[in-house]
């Protein structure tokens, strides 16, 4: 079992910045890939960043160049995973969740959501 808990969602204006943040603890035996998404209201759920354990990444198109996925491995059992969010828009309003792939200790493949943070930009 992995349990993901995210922080730093809120209300910012346009142009502002926000970071979030959430930790991957658990029965973890190692991390591969974390990755943020994002859900509007009434639209499907979109990927909108990834960072795999070799450090590749992948952004999508519309937050290029404003957004910045990073993560930290406090320790075996912590992983940190952060999404750098500056030049905010009106468009990056919605719910932000994170999405890990990790292998357990009892050697199962284990893919998992958090329960998701609202970010909202506006005046």
């Amino acid at each position: 079992q992995v349990q993901l808990v995210e922080s730093g969602g809120g209300l910012v204006q346009p142009g502002g910045s926000l970071r979030l943040s959430c930790a991957a603890s658990g029965s973890i035996f190692s991390m591969s890939t974390m990755a943020w998404y994002r859900q509007a209201p009434g639209q499907q759920r979109t990927l909108v960043a990834t960072l795999t354990s070799g450090g590749s990444t992948i952004y999508a198109d519309s937050v290029k160049g404003r957004f910045t996925i990073s993560r930290d491995n406090a320790n075996n059992t912590l992983y940190l995973l952060y999404l750098q969010m500056n030049s905010l828009k009106p468009e990056d309003t919605a719910v932000y969740y994170c999405n890990t792939e990790a292998i357990t200790q009892l050697g199962y493949s284990s893919i998992s959501w958090g329960q998701g943070t609202q970010v909202t930009v506006s005046s």
